[in-house]
C-alpha cells in the first residue's frame, strides 16, 4: 500500500520549516491482547497529527479505531517520513512485529547522511510481555508441530518416557558440571517434554487436559502446600517450611503406606534414599533387611547417607567422574 501523504504540498514552509518534528515509533507485544496499552502509548495516539501502519490486518487497528484514531494504513520510505514532520508535526508509527527495521534503517542512512534535518525519533513500547510470556510461544509452536511433523504427530506418552528420563539425566549433569549455557538449554528440553505431553493429552477422548490444565493444576498444589506464604500460618525456617510441605502433602494424598507413591523403576540408590527418607519423616524404626550379597551393602550404604544429608546418587556420580579421569589419565588424555 502507498504512502499516504500528511504535508500539504503547496505549503513549502511546512516541509521546510525550522522544527523537524518528531516520530514515534510504538511497538506491541503479540502476547499482550489488543487494546491493552500503555498510558504513554494512549497519549502519544491521541496527540499524535498522524498515525500511520503498514499492516492493514494488525491487531491493534480495530481497537485504535474503535477508541476514535484515525489510523492510515500507509507503509512510507524513510525520506517520506521524514517529510511528513516537517514543520514541528508528529507522526506516531504502528510497528508491525519486526518493528520496522527497514525504516529504522532507512532514518539511520538519512542521518548519518548529514544532509536532512531529522526529527526526534522516539521508540514507545506501547505494551510489554509478562514473565513468563515466552510460554506462550513455546504452546503455538508446539500445536503447529504437533500438526504438521510426520514424526511428532505420530508420537505418544508411551513413546516419549524415555526421552523425559534422558532429558532429566542430562539436566542433572548440567547442574553438577556448573554449567550455565548447558544448564538453561537442558532446562528448556525438559520444559519441552512437558509442553508435548500436555499437547498430546488434549486428543486423548476419554480424559484430555491441556497445558493450562497442567500449569492450574501446579499453581494449586503449590498455594496449598505453602500455608506460610499464601496462608496465615508462619514458617521460620526450612524445616518449619518441609514440616508445612509434608503435612499438606499427606492430606491430599492420603496414603495407606509411606511407601505408596514411591516410583520403584527409579535408580536404585535413589529409590533405596527415598525409601530410607519417608520412614526417617514418618519416625518408624524399621531395621534394614538381613541378607548377603552386593546389593543388601549398597542398601545400607544408601540409608546410611541419607541419614547424613547425603545424596547417594549424585555421591555415586561425582566418584565415578573422578574414576573416568583416571581412566583417561591412564590413557594419556585430558580430563
Amino acid at each position: 500500500m502507498g504512502y499516504v501523504r500528511i504535508v500539504n504540498e503547496t505549503s513549502p514552509e511546512a516541509r521546510g520549516g525550522a522544527a523537524p518534528g518528531r516520530i514515534v515509533l510504538l511497538t506491541t507485544s503479540h502476547r499482550v491482547a489488543p487494546g491493552l496499552l500503555s498510558w504513554p502509548a494512549w497519549q502519544a495516539l491521541r496527540t499524535a497529527d498522524a498515525v500511520l501502519c503498514a499492516d492493514g490486518a494488525h491487531p491493534q487497528l480495530p481497537y485504535l479505531r474503535e477508541a476514535g484514531i484515525a489510523v492510515a494504513e500507509a507503509s512510507p520510505t524513510a525520506q517520506e517520513l521524514v517529510d511528513a514532520c516537517a514543520g514541528g508535526r508528529t507522526v506516531v508509527v504502528v510497528a508491525t512485529g519486526e518493528g520496522e527495521p527497514a525504516l529504522t534503517d532507512g532514518l539511520a542512512r538519512l542521518a548519518g547522511s548529514g544532509r536532512v534535518a531529522m526529527p526526534e525519533l522516539e521508540l514507545l513500547p506501547a505494551s510489554y510481555d509478562l514473565p513468563g510470556a515466552r510460554l506462550l510461544d513455546l504452546v503455538q509452536v508446539m500445536d503447529r508441530i504437533r500438526a504438521e511433523c510426520p514424526w511428532s504427530s505420530r508420537q505418544t506418552h508411551e513413546g516419549l518416557a524415555k526421552y523425559g528420563i534422558e532429558e532429566a539425566y542430562e539436566l542433572v549433569e548440567a547442574i553438577e558440571a556448573g554449567d550455565r549455557a548447558e544448564l538453561r538449554e537442558e532446562l528448556g528440553d525438559v520444559l519441552l517434554q512437558v509442553v508435548f505431553h500436555s499437547r498430546i493429552a488434549e486428543e486423548d477422548p476419554d480424559a484430555p487436559f491441556s497445558v493450562d490444565d497442567v500449569a492450574g493444576g501446579i499453581v494449586a498444589k503449590l498455594i496449598h502446600r505453602h500455608p506460610h506464604v499464601f496462608g496465615d500460618e508462619e514458617a521460620e525456617t526450612p524445616e518449619d517450611v518441609k514440616e508445612h510441605w509434608l503435612r499438606t502433602k499427606a492430606e491430599e494424598k492420603r496414603r495407606a503406606s509411606v511407601t505408596d507413591g514411591v516410583p520403584l523403576g527409579q535408580p536404585g540408590l535413589a529409590l533405596a534414599a527415598k525409601l530410607a527418607s519417608r520412614t526417617r519423616t514418618a519416625g518408624l524404626d524399621v531395621p534394614l533387611p538381613k541378607g548377603d550379597g552386593i546389593g543388601y551393602e549398597l542398601l545400607a550404604l544408601a540409608v546410611r547417607a541419607e541419614a547424613v544429608g547425603t545424596d547417594p546418587e549424585a555421591a555415586l556420580r561425582a566418584a565415578a567422574r573422578a574414576y573416568r579421569d583416571a581412566i583417561r589419565a591412564a590413557e594419556g588424555l585430558p580430563a
